[in-house]
């Protein structure tokens, strides 16, 4: 029972609920491959199954490093949503930043499987995603701490993941495949903004100066909302190339409570129950356009 309880706190440190940042992107840079227009035998599959192993460890990284640098500057102490791992005193702090060490590991191994693959290009590109993503509330000037969360979050799981598969399966960047990034993007910062919607009140006593806290609790909310619908207009945008892409707009029904509770001002724990309907919104828009353009290819 006791291994068991130890096990369920990684689980929770991992972050179960942010992990379709990492399966969308690639998801939809995969099926930008089998539309590519590319001969057939050209598109290498197993790379895809690789960098999916790479998008997934680096949101594990990047979750064991928030938990172990907001923890150790105390961010945490106070808490609307789930505990954390060193902040709820679930584990020191040396093993989660240990976890976070390991995550980055699996991913930078898998990286470079892929560069040996394909380009040493993507080593330089791999390395800034792990620095991006300690930094992001790590070191001395953290700048997850000044607002810029998002622009990682865009940058690196919506372009870098989504362009990265398509590359990496096929060599070839189609444009499609950067829209589609735009795509993911958007989904995975909405994701982010509901998460420091929740936080505002914490976040401002701790001194953490994210986007939510800098432009206030009113535009974070027409932020989150705005997010949500963009990502409709990209998947019409989509759908203009491959009809069948439009069914990712499945996943506007499956967003309506949450803009609704986001529109009529939930807030603190409330917020959770919309964190999760967010993600699902994720899983069901982005995966339902991959599905599309891979079967309008």
């Amino acid at each position: 029972m006791w291994h068991g309880c130890r096990v369920n706190r990684w689980l929770l440190g991992a972050r179960p609920r942010t992990l379709p940042a990492a399966v969308v992107p690639v998801a939809l840079g995969a099926a930008c491959a089998v539309g590519a227009g590319v001969g057939a035998g050209t598109a290498v599959w197993w790379r895809g199954a690789v960098a999916l192993v790479v998008s997934l460890a680096l949101q594990v990284g990047v979750n064991f490093a928030n938990d172990y640098s907001d923890g150790v500057r105390g961010t945490d102490d106070v808490r609307a949503g789930p505990a954390r791992l060193v902040g709820g005193g679930l584990a020191s702090a040396r093993a989660v930043k240990l976890a976070a060490y390991a995550a980055f590991g699996v991913a930078a191994v898998a990286g470079a499987v892929l560069a040996l693959a394909t380009t040493l290009w993507l080593i330089p590109v791999g390395v800034a995603a792990i620095l991006a993503g300690w930094l992001y509330t790590g070191g001395p000037n953290p700048y997850g701490y000044i607002g810029l969360g998002e622009v990682f979050v865009f940058v690196f799981f919506g372009l870098v993941a989504t362009v990265g598969t398509t590359f990496a399966i096929v060599e070839r960047l189609p444009g499609l495949s950067w829209l589609c990034g735009v795509l993911a993007g958007l989904l995975a910062c909405a994701l982010l903004v509901v998460n420091n919607l929740r936080d505002i009140p914490t976040d401002t006593l701790a001194g953490k100066r994210t986007l939510a806290v800098r432009i206030g609790d009113e535009w974070t909310r027409l932020l989150y909302i705005g997010l949500v619908i963009l990502a409709a207009a990209i998947i019409g945008a989509i759908g203009a190339s491959r009809p069948i892409a439009l069914l990712g707009l499945v996943g506007l029904p499956v967003a309506a409570p949450a803009i609704g509770r986001v529109h009529h001002g939930a807030a603190g724990r409330e917020l959770i129950a919309v964190l999760g309907i967010t993600g699902k919104v994720q899983l069901v828009m982005g995966i339902g356009t991959a599905i599309g353009i891979a079967l309008g290819a």
